[in-house]
């Protein structure tokens, strides 16, 4: 699974980094575009990324490499579940959720 995102900074022309999720055999996670690491354990990884905030969780998490300037994390493990933190994503399902369960 690969995602590649293009990113420019706002309308200033300059390229920022790209993006990029690369998983070999749900056991190696290679990710380009991340700005800092929030926190980590061996069940769950939060980075925030280019795109916005990764919470990647699983088993026996581990960083394997961390390039703070190039913005390159790579993680080994048992990984289970990647998922882009959305705020106005999150509000929006509350709000649905809201009124089917009102």
């Amino acid at each position: 699974m690969e995602h590649s995102y293009d990113y420019t900074m706002g309308g200033q022309g300059r390229k920022a980094q790209e993006h990029h999720v690369t998983m070999r055999g749900r056991k190696t996670l290679d990710i380009t575009g991340v700005k800092q690491v929030e926190s980590f354990d061996n069940e769950e990884f939060l980075l925030e990324t280019v795109l916005g905030f990764l919470s990647i969780r699983g088993h026996n998490l581990q960083m394997k490499n961390l390039d703070v300037d190039q913005g390159n994390v790579s993680i080994q493990g048992r990984i289970d579940d990647l998922v882009y933190l959305d705020q106005h994503h999150n509000e929006k399902s509350k709000g649905l959720f809201g009124k089917l369960f009102k």
